[in-house]
């Protein structure tokens, strides 16, 4: 009998919409007529994030269970990005920089534990949140103040990505932390 080799303790899955996103064009929209910090943004993207812990197989099976279930994401419409180890890239363009976006005590995805758990007899933890990556025009000289004025709702002008009274967020520097939910900001 072959035993499968345990490769990864934490992975992350970035999930896309493979069309335009109608959530980030909005809110790059709403961002740019109506936010001072908002007219530098170039581009938003919204991102679904998941990060499973715990004992998982290597990269291709990690990808063909992600693949197969729909607890994560639909292949028809979605594409899906794994990250396993912190010096892989994110799917982030040269210049981009993320925000991740969670409800408070609501990032665990019991559901799809118990897929997992249905199909490889192993137990994981599932945590989700959005990833907003923000892409900035070329004048903009400091980008992570730009990036941390547009995250949190403070006011009408101020803030629009993470409501501070339900969500959490966690800004990313040039890199991004594996793992980043229970990373602190």
């Amino acid at each position: 009998m072959t035993r499968k080799r345990v490769v990864a303790k934490v992975a992350q899955a970035w999930v896309e919409l493979v069309t335009a996103d109608p959530a980030a064009v909005s809110a790059l929209a709403v961002a740019r007529a109506h936010l001072p910090a908002g007219r530098t943004l170039k581009s938003l993207r919204r991102v679904r994030l998941f990060e499973l812990w715990g004992a998982l197989p290597g990269r291709e099976q990690i990808e063909a269970l992600l693949h197969r279930s729909i607890q994560f994401y639909d292949p028809h419409k979605e594409r899906c990005a794994v990250r396993l180890a912190p010096g892989e890239g994110a799917p982030l363009a040269a210049g981009e920089r993320a925000v991740l976006v969670f409800d408070r005590g609501e990032e665990r995805r019991s559901g799809a534990e118990r897929w997992w758990r249905h199909e490889t007899g192993k137990a994981i933890e599932v945590r989700e949140g959005v990833a907003w990556v923000l892409g900035f025009e070329p004048s903009v000289r400091d980008a992570a103040a730009v990036v941390e004025e547009l995250t949190v709702l403070r006011d009408r002008r101020h803030g629009l990505l993470c409501n501070p009274h339900a969500q959490e967020h966690r800004l990313a520097a040039a890199e991004i932390p594996l793992p980043w939910m229970t990373a602190t900001s």
